[in-house]
């Protein structure tokens, strides 16, 4: 069973289809005229990196993003959240229309970064920078109540390395730490940051995916194409799977 629900929480099937370039493109330039709020938040500093996940400095989340004439982009450090209930349904969002990276895109539960901003979120030991700033964004795009969660709840299962320029103008380039959340909690999602929301089921899944028309993000196809599946089907074993020591890059 799949259950989606639109920002005023009506049940909405969907029939789209896996990431379209096409699509993308359309998405991106009908958000082209950024909004304050989305304005406001390229002014936040991520962390800089090496390809060992080293912090190396700082940079605004504008500079992070925007894709330099000669292709590059700056590697910085990310975080993807996978939420599952009890019913190991996992949460997917739809990217509001007004993001400035891959708008109108389903993704994972959540996505985002530590900040520089907050000290305690370059704290290394057990990733607890990385799980905070989890917490703080799973609070902000999707409204999860701060005591429904803690960095106990949090389970950091391993990093990933990708790279994606977009349209050219707005891309990614990160070292993404998988953090998987076994839980029910409330959600109330952020209209600026999220459009829709879906818990789908691992029968439904590939059924889900293969009848989207809206675009899916590039980090998620990776990981839906590498590795979900298999972490899903061991959720109940997950520590089986957990890997702090490599960092996979995912093609």
């Amino acid at each position: 069973m799949i259950a989606c629900h639109s920002i005023s929480f009506i049940c909405t099937m969907l029939r789209t289809r896996l990431f379209s370039f096409t699509n993308f493109m359309s998405a991106h330039k009908a958000a082209q005229a950024f909004n304050s709020i989305q304005e406001e938040s390229l002014k936040e500093n991520c962390l800089l990196v090496d390809k060992n996940d080293k912090i190396i400095g700082r940079a605004t989340k504008r500079d992070c993003h925007k894709v330099k004439p000669d292709g590059s982009i700056p590697l910085h450090r990310a975080f993807s959240v996978f939420l599952f209930n009890s019913k190991q349904e996992l949460l997917l969002q739809k990217r509001s229309d007004t993001k400035i990276t891959f708008p109108g895109c389903f993704t994972n539960t959540c996505c985002s970064h530590p900040l520089f901003d907050f000290v305690q979120e370059q704290i290394e030991e057990n990733a607890l920078g990385v799980k905070l700033a989890a917490l703080r964004r799973l609070n902000h795009e999707l409204g999860i109540p701060k005591e429904e969660l803690d960095t106990k709840d949090v389970k950091y299962l391993t990093r990933i390395i990708y790279k994606s320029i977009g349209d050219g103008i707005w891309g990614e380039h990160e070292i993404d730490y998988v953090l998987l959340i076994c839980k029910d909690v409330t959600i109330k999602p952020n209209p600026e940051e999220v459009s829709e929301v879906c818990f789908v089921s691992k029968n439904d899944f590939n059924d889900f995916i293969s009848n989207l028309n809206d675009p899916i993000t590039p980090w998620f196809n990776l990981i839906l194409r590498n590795q979900l599946h298999l972490w899903w089907d061991n959720i109940s074993n997950i520590d089986e799977f957990v890997d702090h020591k490599s960092i996979h890059r995912l093609t």
